[in-house]
């Protein structure tokens, strides 16, 4: 059996939506509640099938840049997770760093990878625009652009009228939020849309308590029913953490090998390969601040940390074709000993795609590089692992169907990688694991200034201008 590492549209952009909101800090729910008001307040503006589907589609995928601007959330708030949750909430302390300035460049990330999301699933051109320009305001002093009133789609109003309603009403009250969202007429959004929200808010609200009798796919139902691949979950996930780029892809590919190895069936091994390529998702629920933090952990950063798999296995309640992958990925840090989580199981308790998950992620985790240690060569890593499975802490046939999986695979060849020189090619593979240019030329033994023309050539080979969309594009074509 051809292993299948595919999904529909839909369900990458529910898997999308989840990874959103928790890296927002909101309800896994967030999105597709605010997406249902979005394609109501459209319907009531008279749009037509299609731009009430497209309002849908901006709401559900609003947050999909957001994992490429974390570090730099971070850095401004010292909680890209809690500080954004904040922002979106009206929370934040009057003192705070927020300003155009400050912000611009994190809104042109975010709006380029979430465009480029859009059309890596080949969403309507409609949808694709309305989310590169999803921080734009009516009054030209939105971003990434400070386009003003018709020059904005008028999607982008339905969707981010829709998101604020949600979330104010969520947290301040209906009514406190209608106040909020009225005073932001004619200066964020048209009045007249306020206008016409403001007379429906109440009955849209109370609809959303009762789950919709229907698929609300709406006029893009053949487009969302098409196949892509899960592979663009798993790298949206990973733009969080630069030094991550790639990780879930190599897991995938070494599980689904050992379990080739460890003669498992055809279903198992590919059931294998979609859990690794969704495990990270409740990784998104943790900030920067915590998986890039030198030095040892506090019990604190512990706690959040644990609830990575639980995330994970919500998952698999808001996507049901998924729930299988979701059960399953949810076990990727539970150890044979008992000391892992988020549930504390033993050995009695896992079975063997569990077992291999398990030992995949752990060896892979050790042949990259982390902000506290460099990345391991794979003989060190396979020693690593080896001494874990003696220890009792990773089942031993499985970790041995992982390390000969590493030994005898060699990483499929890069399509399309004439598209950029060797040099370039390695430049990328750099600065896509998070490395400045400086850090980069020092590794290269060349100048920083020698980077900085081959980013500006990768840059326009790639139709980019962010390095979190070379990544993305880089990895979709096989260049890194």
């Amino acid at each position: 059996m051809q292993i299948d590492n595919t999904v529909t549209v839909e369900e990458a952009v529910q898997a999308l939506a989840l990874v959103g909101d928790l890296s927002m800090g909101q309800p896994t729910d967030a999105s597709i509640r605010a997406a249902r008001l979005a394609a109501r307040l459209a319907h009531a503006d008279d749009a037509g099938p299609q731009a009430c589907a497209h309002a849908r589609l901006v709401s559900l995928l609003r947050w999909s840049g957001c994992t490429a601007n974390a570090s730099g959330f971070a850095a401004l708030l010292g909680d890209d997770v809690g500080g954004r949750d904040a922002m979106l909430t009206h929370t934040l302390p009057p003192d705070n760093p927020l300003t155009v300035t400050s912000v611009a460049p994190l809104a042109r990330v975010h709006c380029e990878v979430s465009g480029d999301i859009a059309a890596l699933l080949g969403l309507p051109a409609e949808v694709e625009t309305g989310l590169r320009h999803v921080w734009e305001h009516f009054d030209g002093n939105g971003l990434p652009d400070r386009l003003r009133g018709a020059a904005i789609p008028v999607v982008v109003f339905y969707a981010s009228l829709a998101g604020d309603l949600e979330i104010l009403a969520r947290t301040h009250g209906a009514d406190e939020a209608l106040r909020m969202i009225g005073r932001m007429a004619d200066r964020k959004y048209p009045a007249y849309l306020v206008q016409l929200l403001g007379a429906h808010a109440g009955t849209w609200l109370d609809e959303l308590e009762t789950p919709p009798a229907e698929t609300d796919a709406g006029a893009n139902e053949p487009l969302l029913a098409r196949r892509v691949p899960l592979t663009i979950v798993a790298d949206m996930i990973e733009l969080k953490l630069p030094w991550l780029t790639g990780y879930s892809r190599r897991v995938a590919e070494l599980a689904q090998e050992a379990g080739a190895r460890l003669d498992l069936v055809s279903a198992q091994q590919q059931c294998l390969g979609r859990a690794a390529l969704i495990h990270g998702i409740g990784r998104a629920a943790v900030p920067n601040t915590v998986w890039e933090r030198e030095g040892r952990l506090v019990a604190a950063d512990w706690e959040r940390i644990r609830l990575v798999p639980y995330w994970t296995a919500r998952a698999g309640a808001q996507i049901p074709a998924l729930r299988a992958e979701a059960a399953l990925a949810s076990h990727a840090y539970e150890r044979q000993d008992g000391s892992g989580y988020f549930r504390n199981l033993d050995a009695g308790a896992l079975n063997m795609p569990q077992r291999l998950l398990a030992a995949a992620c752990a060896y892979v985790a050790l042949c990259m590089p982390r902000p506290w240690r460099p990345a391991h060569a794979p003989d060190e890593a396979a020693r690593l692992l080896g001494e874990g499975a003696a220890r009792g802490v990773f089942d031993a046939a499985a970790a041995h169907a992982v390390i000969e999986a590493a030994g005898g695979s060699a990483p499929a060849a890069h399509a399309r990688k004439s598209l950029l020189s060797e040099r370039e090619t390695e430049v990328l593979r750099r600065i896509s694991l998070g490395e400045s240019n400086k850090e980069a030329a020092r590794v290269m033994q060349i100048s920083p200034s020698t980077v900085r023309t081959h980013v500006e050539s990768i840059f326009r080979k790639l139709a980019c201008s962010t390095r979190a969309a070379a990544t993305l594009k880089a990895l979709t074509l096989g260049l890194i």
